[in-house]
């Protein structure tokens, strides 16, 4: 399909459909952020439905089955565009690990809380969460700069031509 002519809704599924664990390549920060939206919408979308059946909950004390089954499903998809909009940045992969201390906070800081330790066990969580802080955002400013115009080390611009604009942008 000509990325030119691409809705919003092709490309948010185009990591899914056509680029399930393709890791090789590049990703416009179309594909990336229209995915990321579908992928917002979905959540809440599963997780009002799950409210209402009174499922939520039922997956680690606050996931459904519903919302840990999209999880399951789009974790593949959603590191793999992730790998391939960083290589439209021409940056390796490896940026990719700035994430796990903010994983690691988020996991740390439920199991304080389940732990019964309260506050003062989340205290001990307190510089890690600055640090995933600051890693989160360097991601953020990362997946939203514009991709190399023409061909860079990991392949040729996933718009066709020169200049990396496009309308979708």
């Amino acid at each position: 399909m000509n990325p030119n002519s691409m809705t919003p809704i092709d490309w948010a599924k185009r990591p899914i459909v056509e680029k399930y664990a393709d890791f090789s390549g590049r990703a416009p920060r179309a594909e990336y952020w229209w995915y990321a939206l579908g992928l917002i919408i979905a959540f809440i979308v599963l997780s009002i439905v799950e409210s209402i059946t009174g499922l939520k909950g039922m997956v680690f004390g606050f996931y459904g089955p519903l919302t840990a089954l999209l999880w399951l499903a789009t974790i593949v998809p959603g590191i793999a565009v992730g790998v391939r909009r960083l290589h439209d940045t021409n940056r390796s992969a490896w940026w990719l690990l700035l994430i796990v201390p903010y994983l690691l906070v988020a996991i740390l800081s439920v199991m304080a809380l389940r732990s019964g330790g309260g506050l003062a066990a989340l205290g001990a969580v307190g510089l890690l969460s600055i640090v995933g802080l600051v890693c989160a955002i360097i991601m953020l400013v990362l997946m939203v700069l514009p991709g190399t115009p023409g061909e860079n080390r990991y392949g040729p611009n996933p718009y066709g031509n020169a200049t990396g604009a496009v309308p979708a942008e």
